[in-house]
Protein backbone atom coordinates (compact mmCIF):
# COMPACT_ATOMS: atom_id res chain seq x y z
CA UNK A 1 0.00 0.00 0.00
CA UNK A 2 1.36 3.09 -1.15
CA UNK A 3 1.35 6.35 1.20
CA UNK A 4 -1.44 8.12 -1.04
CA UNK A 5 -3.47 4.68 -0.48
CA UNK A 6 -2.43 5.45 3.79
CA UNK A 7 -3.12 8.94 4.00
CA UNK A 8 -6.38 9.39 1.41
CA UNK A 9 -8.86 8.79 4.20
CA UNK A 10 -7.74 11.48 6.19
CA UNK A 11 -6.43 13.89 3.96
CA UNK A 12 -9.55 13.97 1.26
CA UNK A 13 -11.75 14.79 4.41
CA UNK A 14 -9.23 17.92 5.67
CA UNK A 15 -11.81 21.01 6.08
CA UNK A 16 -12.18 22.93 3.32
CA UNK A 17 -13.82 25.83 1.88
CA UNK A 18 -16.88 25.19 -0.07
CA UNK A 19 -16.30 26.13 -4.17
CA UNK A 20 -18.85 27.89 -5.42
CA UNK A 21 -21.24 26.60 -8.16
CA UNK A 22 -20.93 28.27 -11.52
CA UNK A 23 -20.30 31.42 -12.12
CA UNK A 24 -19.43 34.49 -9.17
CA UNK A 25 -20.54 38.00 -10.02
CA UNK A 26 -18.00 40.49 -10.24
CA UNK A 27 -19.43 42.39 -7.22
CA UNK A 28 -20.35 39.22 -4.84
CA UNK A 29 -16.56 38.61 -5.58
CA UNK A 30 -15.28 42.01 -4.71
CA UNK A 31 -17.75 41.77 -1.12
CA UNK A 32 -15.61 38.80 -0.49
CA UNK A 33 -12.57 40.46 -0.88
CA UNK A 34 -13.08 43.36 0.84
CA UNK A 35 -15.05 41.35 4.09
CA UNK A 36 -11.48 39.33 4.15
CA UNK A 37 -9.33 42.26 3.90
CA UNK A 38 -11.36 43.70 6.87
CA UNK A 39 -11.06 40.81 8.96
CA UNK A 40 -7.22 40.86 8.17
CA UNK A 41 -7.03 44.27 9.63
CA UNK A 42 -8.97 43.58 12.58
CA UNK A 43 -6.88 40.43 13.67
CA UNK A 44 -3.74 42.17 13.24
CA UNK A 45 -4.89 44.86 15.67
CA UNK A 46 -5.99 42.11 18.14
CA UNK A 47 -3.44 41.62 21.12
CA UNK A 48 -2.49 38.05 22.32
CA UNK A 49 -4.51 37.03 25.44
CA UNK A 50 -2.13 36.40 28.61
CA UNK A 51 1.66 37.90 27.04
CA UNK A 52 3.65 40.21 29.35
CA UNK A 53 5.65 41.32 26.29
CA UNK A 54 5.56 40.70 23.30
CA UNK A 55 9.20 40.88 22.90
CA UNK A 56 11.69 40.63 19.97
CA UNK A 57 9.73 40.06 16.63
CA UNK A 58 12.18 36.78 14.99
CA UNK A 59 10.37 37.43 11.69
CA UNK A 60 12.51 41.36 12.30
CA UNK A 61 12.45 42.69 8.85
CA UNK A 62 11.08 39.69 7.58
CA UNK A 63 7.45 41.25 9.08
CA UNK A 64 6.15 43.01 6.23
CA UNK A 65 7.54 40.33 3.68
CA UNK A 66 5.57 37.91 5.99
CA UNK A 67 2.08 39.64 6.96
CA UNK A 68 0.53 39.26 10.46
CA UNK A 69 1.22 41.45 13.46
CA UNK A 70 4.16 41.09 16.16
CA UNK A 71 2.00 40.14 19.48
CA UNK A 72 -1.25 39.88 17.75
CA UNK A 73 -3.42 36.85 17.26
CA UNK A 74 -1.45 36.94 13.40
CA UNK A 75 1.44 36.18 14.63
CA UNK A 76 2.75 33.60 12.20
CA UNK A 77 1.39 35.84 9.81
CA UNK A 78 1.96 33.51 6.60
CA UNK A 79 5.16 32.25 7.06
CA UNK A 80 3.48 28.29 7.81
CA UNK A 81 1.75 28.56 4.33
CA UNK A 82 4.74 29.78 2.56
CA UNK A 83 7.22 27.14 4.14
CA UNK A 84 4.43 24.39 3.36
CA UNK A 85 4.52 25.45 -0.20
CA UNK A 86 8.11 25.58 -0.06
CA UNK A 87 7.79 21.55 1.23
CA UNK A 88 5.63 20.84 -1.26
CA UNK A 89 7.41 22.76 -4.41
CA UNK A 90 10.47 20.72 -3.39
CA UNK A 91 8.67 17.52 -3.24
CA UNK A 92 6.77 18.34 -6.55
CA UNK A 93 9.45 19.33 -8.38
CA UNK A 94 11.67 15.66 -6.99
CA UNK A 95 8.15 14.43 -8.70
CA UNK A 96 8.48 12.58 -5.43
CA UNK A 97 4.47 12.68 -4.53
CA UNK A 98 3.06 10.98 -7.90
CA UNK A 99 -0.06 12.60 -7.33
CA UNK A 100 -2.01 13.59 -10.99
CA UNK A 101 -3.12 16.99 -10.02
CA UNK A 102 -4.07 17.80 -13.51
CA UNK A 103 -6.42 15.66 -14.24
CA UNK A 104 -7.53 13.47 -11.33
CA UNK A 105 -10.02 15.01 -8.77
CA UNK A 106 -9.25 12.52 -6.06
CA UNK A 107 -5.27 13.46 -6.52
CA UNK A 108 -6.29 17.33 -6.32
CA UNK A 109 -8.23 16.13 -3.27
CA UNK A 110 -4.91 14.57 -1.70
CA UNK A 111 -2.81 17.48 -2.62
CA UNK A 112 -4.87 19.98 -1.09
CA UNK A 113 -5.45 17.85 2.37
CA UNK A 114 -1.55 17.53 2.30
CA UNK A 115 -0.87 21.68 2.01
CA UNK A 116 -3.56 21.64 4.90
CA UNK A 117 -1.48 19.41 7.07
CA UNK A 118 1.71 20.51 6.43
CA UNK A 119 0.42 23.73 7.59
CA UNK A 120 -0.64 22.78 10.82
CA UNK A 121 2.83 21.02 11.46
CA UNK A 122 4.90 24.65 10.34
CA UNK A 123 2.24 26.31 12.99
CA UNK A 124 2.92 24.02 15.68
CA UNK A 125 7.13 24.13 14.01
CA UNK A 126 7.02 28.00 14.12
CA UNK A 127 4.79 28.84 16.97
CA UNK A 128 5.91 26.39 19.62
CA UNK A 129 9.24 27.52 19.67
CA UNK A 130 8.16 31.48 20.07
CA UNK A 131 6.23 30.39 22.92
CA UNK A 132 7.83 28.03 25.08
CA UNK A 133 11.24 28.89 24.04
CA UNK A 134 13.57 31.73 24.15
CA UNK A 135 12.22 35.70 25.10
CA UNK A 136 10.08 36.29 22.03
CA UNK A 137 6.69 35.91 23.75
CA UNK A 138 6.80 36.54 27.31
CA UNK A 139 3.70 35.14 29.78
CA UNK A 140 1.94 37.44 32.38
CA UNK A 141 3.35 36.81 35.80
CA UNK A 142 -0.02 37.95 37.41
CA UNK A 143 -2.31 35.92 35.07
CA UNK A 144 0.23 32.80 35.83
CA UNK A 145 -0.42 33.01 39.88
CA UNK A 146 -4.34 32.53 39.07
CA UNK A 147 -3.93 30.03 35.56
CA UNK A 148 -4.08 26.00 36.63
CA UNK A 149 -0.27 25.34 35.89
CA UNK A 150 1.14 28.53 36.39
CA UNK A 151 3.40 30.33 33.39
CA UNK A 152 2.91 27.06 31.25
CA UNK A 153 -0.80 27.35 31.37
CA UNK A 154 -0.42 30.84 30.37
CA UNK A 155 1.87 29.43 27.39
CA UNK A 156 -0.59 27.24 26.17
CA UNK A 157 -2.65 29.58 26.03
CA UNK A 158 -0.86 31.99 24.16
CA UNK A 159 0.12 29.40 21.04
CA UNK A 160 -3.47 28.08 20.73
CA UNK A 161 -4.34 31.72 20.16
CA UNK A 162 -1.62 31.66 17.63
CA UNK A 163 -2.12 28.37 16.07
CA UNK A 164 -6.18 29.52 15.89
CA UNK A 165 -4.65 32.44 13.95
CA UNK A 166 -2.37 30.70 11.89
CA UNK A 167 -5.52 28.16 10.59
CA UNK A 168 -7.54 31.08 10.32
CA UNK A 169 -5.55 32.86 7.76
CA UNK A 170 -5.16 29.54 5.94
CA UNK A 171 -9.21 29.38 5.36
CA UNK A 172 -8.68 33.19 4.79
CA UNK A 173 -6.50 32.93 1.91
CA UNK A 174 -8.96 29.47 0.38
CA UNK A 175 -11.51 31.83 0.76
CA UNK A 176 -9.97 34.92 -1.52
CA UNK A 177 -8.87 31.81 -4.01
CA UNK A 178 -12.33 30.54 -4.52
CA UNK A 179 -14.84 33.76 -3.48
CA UNK A 180 -12.67 36.80 -4.29
CA UNK A 181 -10.51 38.24 -6.40
CA UNK A 182 -6.48 37.32 -6.64
CA UNK A 183 -4.66 35.38 -4.05
CA UNK A 184 -5.42 35.65 -0.20
CA UNK A 185 -1.45 35.63 0.44
CA UNK A 186 -1.08 38.05 -2.20
CA UNK A 187 -3.27 40.55 -1.31
CA UNK A 188 -2.13 40.21 2.88
CA UNK A 189 1.60 41.12 2.04
CA UNK A 190 -0.02 44.04 -0.02
CA UNK A 191 -1.48 45.09 2.82
CA UNK A 192 1.03 44.63 5.44
CA UNK A 193 3.28 46.48 2.89
CA UNK A 194 1.33 49.18 2.07
CA UNK A 195 0.83 50.15 6.11
CA UNK A 196 4.44 50.43 6.17
CA UNK A 197 4.57 52.56 2.87
CA UNK A 198 2.41 55.30 4.31
CA UNK A 199 3.73 55.02 7.51
CA UNK A 200 6.57 56.03 6.00
CA UNK A 201 5.74 58.80 3.84
CA UNK A 202 3.45 60.37 7.26
CA UNK A 203 4.30 59.26 10.57
CA UNK A 204 4.90 62.22 12.30
CA UNK A 205 6.93 61.56 15.93
CA UNK A 206 10.45 60.72 16.64
CA UNK A 207 12.31 63.39 14.74
CA UNK A 208 14.13 63.28 11.53
CA UNK A 209 15.44 59.87 10.71
CA UNK A 210 12.41 58.12 12.95
CA UNK A 211 9.64 59.95 11.24
CA UNK A 212 8.32 59.72 7.67
CA UNK A 213 9.53 61.26 4.71
CA UNK A 214 6.76 64.04 4.42
CA UNK A 215 7.13 65.35 8.01
CA UNK A 216 10.68 65.32 7.72
CA UNK A 217 10.59 67.68 4.85
CA UNK A 218 8.50 69.81 6.41
CA UNK A 219 10.47 69.82 9.65
CA UNK A 220 13.04 70.77 7.27
CA UNK A 221 11.56 73.80 5.42
CA UNK A 222 10.74 75.19 8.54
CA UNK A 223 14.06 75.04 10.03
CA UNK A 224 13.08 72.53 13.46
CA UNK A 225 16.03 70.24 12.45
CA UNK A 226 18.86 71.01 14.84
CA UNK A 227 22.67 70.56 13.78
CA UNK A 228 21.88 70.02 9.87
CA UNK A 229 24.88 69.99 8.15
CA UNK A 230 25.17 72.60 5.36
CA UNK A 231 23.27 71.21 2.28
CA UNK A 232 26.04 71.79 -0.34
CA UNK A 233 28.80 69.81 1.79
CA UNK A 234 29.32 66.31 1.28
CA UNK A 235 27.94 65.74 5.02
CA UNK A 236 24.80 67.99 4.18
CA UNK A 237 24.35 65.58 0.43
CA UNK A 238 25.03 62.33 3.20
CA UNK A 239 22.08 63.83 5.31
CA UNK A 240 19.70 64.61 2.46
CA UNK A 241 19.86 61.50 0.64
CA UNK A 242 20.24 59.46 4.24
CA UNK A 243 18.31 60.89 7.15
CA UNK A 244 15.72 62.97 4.81
CA UNK A 245 15.20 59.84 2.57
CA UNK A 246 15.71 61.03 -0.79
CA UNK A 247 17.82 58.08 -1.75
CA UNK A 248 14.58 55.53 -0.27
CA UNK A 249 12.44 57.88 -2.41
CA UNK A 250 14.53 57.67 -5.75
CA UNK A 251 14.88 54.10 -5.04
CA UNK A 252 11.40 53.39 -4.51
CA UNK A 253 10.36 55.00 -7.75
CA UNK A 254 13.14 53.27 -9.63
CA UNK A 255 11.75 49.72 -8.25
CA UNK A 256 7.98 51.18 -9.26
CA UNK A 257 9.27 51.95 -12.93
CA UNK A 258 11.62 48.67 -13.19
CA UNK A 259 8.76 46.56 -12.47
CA UNK A 260 5.83 48.14 -14.24
CA UNK A 261 8.05 48.23 -17.45
CA UNK A 262 9.10 44.49 -16.68
CA UNK A 263 5.60 43.48 -16.56
CA UNK A 264 4.84 44.85 -19.98
CA UNK A 265 7.82 43.25 -21.70
CA UNK A 266 6.87 40.46 -23.81
CA UNK A 267 7.11 37.50 -26.42
CA UNK A 268 3.87 37.83 -28.24
CA UNK A 269 2.99 34.57 -29.52
CA UNK A 270 0.41 34.42 -32.36
CA UNK A 271 -2.49 32.20 -32.26
CA UNK A 272 -5.54 31.99 -34.74
CA UNK A 273 -8.85 29.57 -34.00
CA UNK A 274 -8.67 26.44 -36.27
CA UNK A 275 -12.90 26.40 -36.89
CA UNK A 276 -13.60 30.08 -36.59
CA UNK A 277 -12.08 32.25 -39.77
CA UNK A 278 -10.77 35.66 -38.38
CA UNK A 279 -10.51 34.34 -34.57
CA UNK A 280 -7.32 35.57 -33.89
CA UNK A 281 -4.60 36.24 -30.93
CA UNK A 282 -1.62 36.11 -28.83
CA UNK A 283 -0.33 34.57 -26.28
CA UNK A 284 1.94 36.37 -24.12
CA UNK A 285 5.10 35.17 -22.32
CA UNK A 286 5.97 38.16 -19.80
CA UNK A 287 9.92 39.10 -18.99
CA UNK A 288 8.48 38.25 -15.74
CA UNK A 289 6.44 34.92 -16.88
CA UNK A 290 6.45 33.06 -13.32
CA UNK A 291 5.50 36.58 -11.53
CA UNK A 292 7.38 37.66 -8.28
CA UNK A 293 5.41 35.49 -5.89
CA UNK A 294 8.84 32.20 -6.13
CA UNK A 295 10.07 35.52 -4.36
CA UNK A 296 8.05 34.64 -0.92
CA UNK A 297 9.75 31.36 -0.67
CA UNK A 298 12.95 32.11 -1.23
CA UNK A 299 12.89 34.99 1.37
CA UNK A 300 10.98 32.64 3.43
CA UNK A 301 13.63 30.00 3.26
CA UNK A 302 15.82 32.75 4.77
CA UNK A 303 13.96 34.09 6.95
CA UNK A 304 13.66 30.12 8.90
CA UNK A 305 17.34 30.21 8.62
CA UNK A 306 17.73 33.31 10.94
CA UNK A 307 14.81 32.02 12.85
CA UNK A 308 16.46 28.30 13.73
CA UNK A 309 19.79 30.56 14.58
CA UNK A 310 17.92 32.72 17.00
CA UNK A 311 16.24 29.98 18.40
CA UNK A 312 19.83 28.92 19.24
CA UNK A 313 20.78 31.70 20.60
CA UNK A 314 18.50 31.45 23.03
CA UNK A 315 18.28 27.98 24.18
CA UNK A 316 22.11 27.00 23.91
CA UNK A 317 23.98 28.44 27.36
CA UNK A 318 27.04 29.43 25.15
CA UNK A 319 26.61 29.58 21.30
CA UNK A 320 30.11 29.27 19.49
CA UNK A 321 30.77 32.20 17.79
CA UNK A 322 31.71 30.84 14.42
CA UNK A 323 28.05 29.77 14.66
CA UNK A 324 26.59 33.35 15.65
CA UNK A 325 26.91 37.00 17.25
CA UNK A 326 23.65 38.46 18.40
CA UNK A 327 23.55 41.76 20.03
CA UNK A 328 21.59 42.95 22.71
CA UNK A 329 18.60 43.46 20.51
CA UNK A 330 18.47 40.09 18.82
CA UNK A 331 20.34 41.09 15.73
CA UNK A 332 22.88 39.00 14.87
CA UNK A 333 26.39 40.73 14.52
CA UNK A 334 28.71 37.42 13.26
CA UNK A 335 29.43 34.23 12.63
CA UNK A 336 28.17 31.87 10.03
CA UNK A 337 24.33 33.40 10.37
CA UNK A 338 25.21 36.63 10.13
CA UNK A 339 26.95 36.07 6.47
CA UNK A 340 23.25 34.00 5.86
CA UNK A 341 21.28 36.96 6.96
CA UNK A 342 20.08 39.29 4.12
CA UNK A 343 21.14 43.21 3.79
CA UNK A 344 17.71 45.32 4.83
CA UNK A 345 19.35 49.06 4.83
CA UNK A 346 21.93 50.97 3.46
CA UNK A 347 23.93 51.05 7.06
CA UNK A 348 24.37 47.10 7.22
CA UNK A 349 26.73 47.08 4.09
CA UNK A 350 28.29 51.02 4.27
CA UNK A 351 31.08 49.91 6.19
CA UNK A 352 32.95 53.48 5.50
CA UNK A 353 30.75 55.00 8.32
CA UNK A 354 31.03 55.59 11.93
CA UNK A 355 28.69 53.56 13.25
CA UNK A 356 29.70 50.31 11.14
CA UNK A 357 30.69 47.14 13.00
CA UNK A 358 31.55 44.63 10.35
CA UNK A 359 34.92 44.96 8.23
CA UNK A 360 34.54 45.83 4.86
CA UNK A 361 35.78 41.71 3.85
CA UNK A 362 32.83 40.52 5.88
CA UNK A 363 30.35 43.55 4.54
CA UNK A 364 31.63 41.81 0.75
CA UNK A 365 31.60 37.86 1.93
CA UNK A 366 27.47 38.92 2.77
CA UNK A 367 26.99 40.46 -0.18
CA UNK A 368 27.98 37.85 -2.60
CA UNK A 369 25.86 35.39 -0.57
CA UNK A 370 22.70 37.60 -0.45
CA UNK A 371 22.86 38.39 -4.01
CA UNK A 372 23.90 34.40 -5.12
CA UNK A 373 21.15 33.10 -2.79
CA UNK A 374 18.52 36.10 -4.43
CA UNK A 375 19.54 35.54 -8.08
CA UNK A 376 19.75 31.72 -7.76
CA UNK A 377 17.12 30.70 -6.04
CA UNK A 378 14.84 32.94 -7.60
CA UNK A 379 15.88 31.39 -10.82
CA UNK A 380 15.14 27.67 -9.00
CA UNK A 381 12.23 28.52 -7.49
CA UNK A 382 10.44 30.13 -10.44
CA UNK A 383 11.19 27.04 -12.47
CA UNK A 384 9.48 25.31 -9.62
CA UNK A 385 6.27 27.76 -9.88
CA UNK A 386 6.77 27.65 -13.25
CA UNK A 387 5.92 23.57 -13.43
CA UNK A 388 3.42 23.52 -10.47
CA UNK A 389 1.15 26.40 -11.47
CA UNK A 390 0.49 24.82 -14.55
CA UNK A 391 2.50 27.08 -16.93
CA UNK A 392 5.11 25.53 -18.31
CA UNK A 393 5.62 24.48 -21.86
CA UNK A 394 3.16 21.22 -21.69
CA UNK A 395 0.58 22.24 -20.14
CA UNK A 396 0.13 25.66 -21.69
CA UNK A 397 0.14 23.94 -25.36
CA UNK A 398 -2.62 21.60 -24.06
CA UNK A 399 -4.64 24.37 -22.76
CA UNK A 400 -4.11 25.94 -26.30
CA UNK A 401 -4.96 22.70 -27.71
CA UNK A 402 -7.97 22.32 -25.66
CA UNK A 403 -8.92 25.63 -27.16
CA UNK A 404 -9.43 25.36 -30.24
CA UNK A 405 -6.47 27.56 -30.74
CA UNK A 406 -3.21 26.96 -32.93
CA UNK A 407 -0.16 28.60 -34.09
CA UNK A 408 -0.23 29.75 -38.03
CA UNK A 409 2.12 27.93 -39.84
CA UNK A 410 2.19 24.88 -37.53
CA UNK A 411 0.07 21.70 -37.82
CA UNK A 412 -2.64 21.97 -35.35
CA UNK A 413 -0.69 19.43 -32.79
CA UNK A 414 -0.03 19.75 -29.20
CA UNK A 415 3.30 18.42 -29.61
CA UNK A 416 4.69 20.92 -32.11
CA UNK A 417 3.12 23.82 -29.59
CA UNK A 418 4.92 22.49 -26.82
CA UNK A 419 7.85 22.61 -28.92
CA UNK A 420 7.44 26.13 -30.10
CA UNK A 421 6.74 27.23 -26.27
CA UNK A 422 9.75 25.51 -25.16
CA UNK A 423 11.61 28.27 -27.04
CA UNK A 424 10.81 30.92 -24.96
CA UNK A 425 9.21 29.94 -21.60
CA UNK A 426 12.50 28.10 -19.57
CA UNK A 427 14.97 30.72 -20.75
CA UNK A 428 12.24 33.41 -19.96
CA UNK A 429 11.60 31.66 -16.50
CA UNK A 430 15.18 31.56 -15.64
CA UNK A 431 15.98 35.53 -16.82
CA UNK A 432 12.76 37.21 -14.97
CA UNK A 433 13.59 34.95 -11.79
CA UNK A 434 17.01 36.16 -11.67
CA UNK A 435 15.83 39.52 -12.38
CA UNK A 436 13.70 39.61 -9.64
CA UNK A 437 16.18 38.38 -6.90
CA UNK A 438 18.76 40.83 -8.26
CA UNK A 439 15.99 44.06 -7.97
CA UNK A 440 15.36 43.03 -4.74
CA UNK A 441 18.55 42.96 -3.33
CA UNK A 442 19.12 46.25 -4.64
CA UNK A 443 16.19 47.72 -3.44
CA UNK A 444 17.34 46.50 0.42
CA UNK A 445 21.16 47.97 -0.13
CA UNK A 446 19.71 51.01 -1.03
CA UNK A 447 16.78 51.53 1.26
CA UNK A 448 12.87 52.35 0.60
CA UNK A 449 10.16 54.53 1.68
CA UNK A 450 9.26 53.10 5.23
CA UNK A 451 11.88 50.00 4.90
CA UNK A 452 9.51 48.22 3.56
CA UNK A 453 11.87 45.07 2.17
CA UNK A 454 12.71 45.00 -1.24
CA UNK A 455 11.67 42.22 -1.98
CA UNK A 456 7.84 43.57 -0.02
CA UNK A 457 8.28 46.11 -2.18
CA UNK A 458 8.54 43.93 -5.56
CA UNK A 459 5.53 42.00 -4.66
CA UNK A 460 3.16 44.52 -3.85
CA UNK A 461 3.58 46.61 -7.30
CA UNK A 462 3.61 43.25 -9.05
CA UNK A 463 0.45 41.90 -7.55
CA UNK A 464 -1.47 45.19 -7.37
CA UNK A 465 -0.52 45.31 -11.10
CA UNK A 466 -1.77 41.77 -11.49
CA UNK A 467 -4.95 42.04 -9.48
CA UNK A 468 -5.79 45.36 -11.88
CA UNK A 469 -5.69 43.16 -14.56
CA UNK A 470 -7.58 40.58 -12.87
CA UNK A 471 -9.77 43.32 -11.88
CA UNK A 472 -10.12 44.22 -15.84
CA UNK A 473 -10.87 40.83 -17.22
CA UNK A 474 -13.70 39.95 -14.68
CA UNK A 475 -15.17 43.51 -15.17
CA UNK A 476 -14.92 42.24 -19.34
CA UNK A 477 -16.35 38.47 -18.23
CA UNK A 478 -18.91 40.56 -16.61
CA UNK A 479 -19.90 42.50 -19.92
CA UNK A 480 -19.56 39.92 -22.58
CA UNK A 481 -20.38 36.59 -20.80
CA UNK A 482 -19.64 35.07 -24.03
CA UNK A 483 -15.78 35.57 -23.07
CA UNK A 484 -15.92 33.46 -19.58
CA UNK A 485 -15.10 30.39 -21.47
CA UNK A 486 -11.96 32.00 -23.23
CA UNK A 487 -11.00 33.36 -19.86
CA UNK A 488 -11.39 30.03 -18.04
CA UNK A 489 -13.98 31.42 -16.16
CA UNK A 490 -16.79 29.10 -15.89
CA UNK A 491 -20.52 28.84 -16.67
Amino acid sequence: MGWKEAAAPVLTRMPAVERPEGHVPFRRKMYWTGGVLVLYFFLTNVPLWGIQTAGNDFFGQFRSLLAGGQGTVLQLGIGPIVTASIVLQLLGGANLLGLDTDNDPRDQAIYQGLQKFLVGVMVVLTGAPMVFLGNFLQPSQQLAQSMPGGAFGVEVLIFAQIAAGGVLLLFMDEVISKWGVGSGIGLFIVAGVSQSLVGGLVFWEGGVGSQGLLPTWFDIIVGNVSNMPPLLSGGGIEFLLMQAGILGLLTTLFIYVVVVYAESVRVEIPLSHARVKGARGRFPVKLIYASVLPMILVRALQANIQFLGQILNSTLASMPTWLGVYGGNGQVTGGLFYYLAPIYSPNAWMWWTSGATAARWQVLIRIAIDLSFMIIGGAIFAIFWVETADMGPDATARQIQNSGMQIPGFRKNQGVIEKVMERYIPQVTVIGGALVGLLAVMANMLGTIGNVSGTGLLLTISITYKLYEEIAEEQMMEMHPMMREMFGGGD
